[in-house]
């Protein structure tokens, strides 16, 4: 072990020792639920500061849960069981699909060569193809960073524009407008990022039942307003010096020639990839559950071998998702059902007598946002923060809707505050187009143009749909 992660082991027994010894545990919660809280934040620790990887940290909570947490080997392991988790696995299947075949990043090109005329357009088509994939692929890794970011670089050199002294041609602004807007695009699907099904599996305990659809109805017109809004910000914060890219139409049509004619499985895929759409959008009315769809297509795809099951079990990334995220699903449950969250979140109501829920609620989003400067990760943003404010709100007053959706989709772009905000961020910021000052000058200005955006139109959108 070397000196580095001793500390950081030392920091995780500290967490877990000063909760369960130090912090007086209340009346109404028992011996094993607040040693479950000190595992859980000890987790969360691991997550942020990680002395072995995240998903190993995941692995050593849920053990310990069954040691010190009260749980049994069959209520700790039930998270991996869990519809929320198969649906985001069933998702990677297809995206994998979808990357393999090239059909990403047809899609991808197919707008570049009718939008790409200006280096708006370009940012445009770019962020509105991420979107589009969006609506299947949980892993705004793998949709971003794995589809949309090499089209993108390849338009910047196309223009000269390269990491060092070019850079500001086009490049700076292309990365860091269209980094903010794939942000965006995650806030507007339930499908959007990985950890979206865990924020909405918190809202449903508490009550809230939000769907594939519902999720897609109330992020679309606060999304695409600020996705539009955005790069013409990013425009005046970083330098632009190339406007017009013509050459970016013909790029994308002779890239489209070398891929030549739609292939049969691009077309399965196709197919597939609307009818699970399809599905979603008409679940409620069918009875049939999104994960059921979801795993339905993948059976297609595997039964027409458009996804080889070689590929499937190739697929780390979904494989460490599996363990991390269904290990914190029955955690995050087990931290609820243990009244931890009630407790805390009566406590806090008790220190504001007087105050009413929107003065709450803005004070706790705008620090729940802003807190997103100390993590790496959305989903231990979603696991510290959201069952906490969720629980303080609702016993204030403020209405579910409003405090559900808000703190579910608000966590999504506040990732665009720095360049470790989400597994897109250092794959964009290590190309080197965009400096350090800049990343965090326009991650800051964007940050309360996304707040003004979603907080307005977003909230009265909301308030039209009956959400609060």
């Amino acid at each position: 072990m070397t000196r580095t992660q001793a500390w950081k082991w030392a920091v995780l027994i500290a967490v877990y020792c000063i909760i369960v010894y130090l912090v007086p545990k209340p009346a109404e919660v028992k011996p094993e639920g607040w040693r479950m809280l000190g595992i859980f934040m000890a987790t969360i620790g691991g997550l942020v500061l990680e002395p072995i990887p995240g998903t190993a940290c995941v692995l050593l909570g849920i053990t310990a849960s069954m040691i010190l947490g009260g749980l049994t080997p069959s209520s700790a392991l039930t998270g991996f069981a869990d519809p929320s988790v198969w649906l985001v696995v069933a998702a990677y299947m297809i995206s994998r699909a979808l990357i393999n075949t090239g059909l990403a990043r047809r899609i991808a090109l197919f707008f570049v060569r009718l939008f790409g005329g200006t280096s708006l357009g370009v940012c445009y088509s770019l962020s509105f193809s991420d979107a589009v994939l969006a609506a299947v692929i949980p892993s705004n890794g793998a949709r971003s960073g794995g589809v949309v970011m090499p089209i993108m670089q390849s338009i910047c050199e196309l223009y000269g524009s390269k990491a060092g002294p070019t850079a500001s041609l086009l490049g700076t602004f292309l990365f860091a407008a269209l980094y903010q807007n794939i942000c965006l695009s995650s806030a507007m699907f339930f499908t959007g990022q990985a950890s979206n099904p865990l924020a909405a599996d918190f809202a449903n305990k508490a009550g809230l039942n939000i769907t594939w659809v519902s999720w897609l109805v109330a992020g679309s017109v606060p999304g695409i307003c600020a996705i539009l809004i955005c790069p013409l910000v990013v425009r005046r914060l970083v330098p632009l010096v190339i406007d017009k890219t013509p050459e970016a139409p013909k790029f994308a049509h002779s890239e489209l020639q070398k891929m030549g004619a739609t292939t049969l499985h691009e077309k399965i895929l196709t197919m597939v990839f609307a009818g699970v759409c399809f599905g979603w959008v008409t679940g409620e009315l069918t009875g049939i559950h999104i994960t059921v769809t979801a795993l339905s297509g993948c059976a297609v795809l595997l039964l027409c071998g458009v996804l080889k099951w070689e590929d499937v079990k190739a697929e780390k990334s979904l494989w460490d998702l599996f363990v991390w995220y269904g290990g914190l699903v029955k955690l995050g449950r087990s931290l609820n059902e243990s009244g931890v969250a009630q407790s805390f979140a009566n406590n806090v109501a008790n220190w504001f007598p007087g105050a009413g829920w929107v003065l709450l609620f803005t004070v706790s989003l705008l620090i729940y946002f802003y807190a997103h400067y100390a993590f790496a990760s959305i989903t231990g943003h979603i696991l510290a923060m959201y069952p906490a404010f969720l629980a303080i709100l609702s016993a204030k007053g403020a209405p579910l809707g409003l405090t559900g959706y808000a703190f579910a989709t608000f966590v999504n772009f506040s990732a665009g505050l720095t360049n470790y905000g989400t597994t897109p961020a250092p794959m964009f910021f290590e190309r080197n187009y965009v400096s350090m000052k800049d990343w965090w000058k326009v991650g800051a200005v964007i940050s309360v143009v996304n707040l003004t955006v979603w907080s307005t139109v977003g909230f009265v959108w909301w308030k039209v749909l009956g959400i609060w």
